[in-house]
Parts: C-alpha cells; structure tokens; sequence
C-alpha cells in the first residue's frame, strides 16, 4: 500500500462516519468512557476493535508481543492504572491469538538477543506447565496450548495487582482470557475462573 492511501482512506472514513452522524467527531472529542481494558498482542492481523466489533471510544487498548502482563513493564503497568482506576473500566481482557510469532520464538532454543528477556516471560509459562505440554506429542497441538496457557497466566499476574484488586473489591471489576483464532476469525473465550484464581493466590498476592 502506498502511504498517500493511508490519507484517502482517512478522508473516505471520516465522510462515511459524518454521513451517518454530522457530530460523531465533536461528541468523540468530549472524552471516553470505554467498559474494557484489551492487552492484546502487537500482531498486525489481531485488531482489537475488528475482532470485538466495537466503535471508537468503547474499548481501551494495549498491545504488545505476546499479550504479556509484566509487572516491570511500566508501559503495560501504566495502562493498566489509568483504564481501571481512572476510566473505571469494569472488564479486563487478556487476548492471545493461535499462530502467535511471540510464543512460537520462545519455544525454539534460540539467542534472538534483545527479545531475550521479554520471550523468557513465556518459557516461564511453559516451566509451570511443562507436564502438561510434554505430554502433548503434536507439535501444533502444544503450541496452541502455550498460547492459551499464556493467556491464562498473564490473567494471573493481573490479579496480582493492586489496581485490578481494588476495582474488584469495589465494584466487581472482572478479569477475562480470550484467544483469537486467526484461521476462522472466531474469538474464544477461556472461560478463565476469576474468583477461584482470585482467592487461590490471595494468601501470597493479597495487596489490598
């Protein structure tokens, strides 16, 4: 795509958008007031607001590689502060996607320098599950379950702070783990157990 494309685009959507509603753009411009925080992964093929099917203005978005919740991750951290405790979302949401290139590299033994630390995160993951992915002899089949297992990790490590603690305790604030199928364009849900993960880690992760 030639980057003046980009532009005409641009024009053709906000003359689509103002058609539909002669003040979409001065009400956007008021503020936000989005129900979700989405982590997601960086993946150019994984768009939070296409796969979800919401509007500007509903969904607070990070992306990084791998959807990793890390807690030295001040950019991950900071998002995470400012949606919950600022924008008062009520859902958080994990979403990894199958055929992910993050985890895919952490599984392979392999010095990709600086990606090192970052990767290492999930070779974490695949530690606490080894017996689990050992046991799956399909090499597809257990990449696949790393990617959900991540997931549901990184969901883990929310609970873990304070931020999402807080909310939960006040007003009910949930913590979601979904995966993206890139073959079909379903979205799955995890169905990851929020309050038996909560209360299994309270006596060691209990902050507030």
């Amino acid at each position: 795509m030639k980057i003046q494309n980009v532009f005409k685009n641009n024009e053709a959507w906000v003359k689509e958008k103002l058609s539909i509603d002669p003040h979409y753009f001065e009400n956007l411009s008021k503020g936000q007031s989005p129900e979700f925080l989405y982590i997601g992964c960086s993946d150019s093929r994984v768009t939070a607001e296409d796969i979800m099917g919401v509007q500007p203005g509903e969904v607070f978005v990070h992306r990084n590689i791998a959807n990793l919740v890390n807690n030295v991750d001040l950019n991950v951290m900071s998002v995470l502060n400012y949606a919950v405790r600022h924008l008062k979302v009520q859902h958080v949401v994990v979403c990894g996607h199958y055929y992910c290139g993050g985890v895919k590299a952490a599984m392979q033994s392999a010095d990709l320098g600086i990606l090192n630390p970052w990767l290492r995160n999930i070779r974490d993951v695949y530690r606490l599950h080894a017996a689990e992915l050992n046991a799956i002899a399909d090499e597809d089949a257990r990449y696949n379950r790393l990617i959900e297992l991540n997931v549901q990790e990184q969901c883990v490590n929310l609970i873990k702070t304070a931020a999402v603690q807080q909310a939960h305790k006040e007003r009910g604030l949930l913590v979601h783990g979904w995966v993206f199928d890139v073959k079909t364009g379903k979205l799955i849900d995890l169905k990851i157990d929020f309050p038996k993960i909560m209360a299994s880690i309270m006596e060691i992760y209990r902050i507030v």
